[in-house]
C-alpha cells in the first residue's frame, strides 16, 4: 500500500499555498506564478479541504496565516529547499569561487562582453560563467546563480533583485541614409525598409508598439525583414538593409563608433528594461552577491 500518496495532500496545491504563505497575497501568489487569483484561491481551499482545517484567515482582502497554516509554511519550505539544492547538486553548481550568470544572447554580446575585463580586475579570483538563453527564465532546465533578462518576461519563483531603464529608438547605418531626408519622420516610414526582432514573447518594444507610443501605426505598404536573433537584425542594420529598432544599452558602441546613427528625434524611455533576479531557493554565496553588485553600479544604479 502506498501510504505516502494516501498521506500527502494535493500536489498541485502546494506551490500556490507556499507562494501566498511566503508573500502573504493570493493576488501577489497568482502574478508570481503566473495564474489567475482564483486558480490560486481555488487550489488553497482544496488544500484546506483536503486537510480539513483552514490555512488562511480572510479579512478585508487581507490573508494571515492561522497557526496550522504557519506550521505548514514552514516544513513546505523547508522542503522545497531540501529538493531545490539537491537538484543543483545533481544538475552541477558552481563551485568554490565561480558564479554562474545567465543572459539573453544580445546583453552577452552587445553589453557584457566589452565590461568582462572590468569585472575581471576587480575579483581576479573569481571565475565567471556566461550562459546564454533566449527564451524566458521559467524555461530554463539548467543551474544559474544570477540571471539577467528584459522585464516583461517570465520570471517564475526566482525573486527579482531590481529592474534598469533603457531608451529605445531606430537606428540604421550612414550608407543607408544616402540621399534620404534626416531626421526621417514617423509619417513617411513607408518608403522604408524596417527590419524586425521576431521573439517570443515579444520584446517590450517593436516598431507597432514604439509606433503607438507616438499615436502612429506600422505602415503597411513599409518592406519588412525579420530575423530571430536582436545580434543578426542589429548585423543587418550595419550592413545598410534597413532600419533596426535599437535600444541604448545594447547599440550604444556601434554608435559610438559611427556604424550606426540614430535618424529620428523620437526615442522611448523604458524605466524597467532589464531585470536582475537571483536563482530561487539557492543559498546566498558571496560570488553571486559581488556578482550582483557589480550588475547594478554597471547598470548605473550603483
Amino acid at each position: 500500500m502506498n501510504k505516502l500518496g494516501k498521506s500527502l495532500p494535493p500536489l498541485a496545491s502546494l506551490l500556490p499555498f507556499e507562494a501566498a504563505a511566503r508573500l502573504l497575497s493570493f493576488s501577489r501568489a497568482a502574478e508570481e506564478l503566473n495564474l489567475t487569483q482564483a486558480a490560486v484561491s481555488r487550489q488553497i481551499r482544496a488544500l484546506e479541504e483536503d486537510l480539513g482545517l483552514a490555512l488562511f484567515q480572510r479579512r478585508n482582502r487581507a490573508v494571515f496565516l492561522t497557526d496550522a497554516g504557519r506550521e505548514l509554511s514552514v516544513t513546505l519550505s523547508n522542503a522545497l529547499r531540501d529538493v531545490a539544492n539537491t537538484s543543483d547538486r545533481l544538475r552541477g553548481t558552481a563551485g568554490r569561487n565561480e558564479v554562474v550568470l545567465l543572459c539573453q544572447p544580445c546583453e552577452a554580446f552587445h553589453w557584457l562582453m566589452p565590461r568582462l575585463s572590468n569585472f575581471h580586475q576587480q575579483y581576479p579570483e573569481i571565475e565567471l560563467k556566461m550562459v546564454t538563453w533566449a527564451q524566458p527564465l521559467t524555461d530554463f532546465q539548467g543551474y544559474f546563480d544570477v540571471a539577467m533578462q528584459s522585464s516583461n518576461r517570465d520570471h517564475g519563483l526566482h525573486p527579482l533583485l531590481f529592474n534598469a531603464s533603457d531608451e529605445v529608438f531606430p537606428v540604421c547605418s550612414p550608407t543607408y541614409l544616402k540621399g534620404r531626408e534626416v531626421p526621417i519622420a514617423l509619417d513617411r516610414l513607408g518608403s522604408h525598409t524596417l527590419l524586425h526582432h521576431d521573439a517570443q514573447p515579444a520584446y517590450q518594444l517593436e516598431w507597432d508598439t514604439w509606433l503607438a507610443e507616438f499615436g502612429h501605426e506600422l505602415p503597411r505598404q513599409a518592406r519588412g525583414l525579420a530575423f530571430d536573433s536582436y545580434s543578426l537584425m542589429l548585423h543587418a542594420a550595419v550592413e545598410g538593409h534597413g532600419l533596426a529598432m535599437g535600444w541604448r544599452r545594447t547599440s550604444q558602441r556601434m554608435l559610438d563608433n559611427g556604424v550606426l546613427i540614430a535618424p529620428f528625434a523620437q526615442s522611448v524611455h523604458l524605466e524597467q528594461a532589464l531585470s536582475v533576479y537571483r536563482r530561487h531557493g539557492q543559498a546566498r554565496r558571496e560570488e553571486a552577491n559581488l556578482l550582483v553588485d557589480w550588475l547594478r553600479v554597471e547598470l548605473g544604479l550603483g
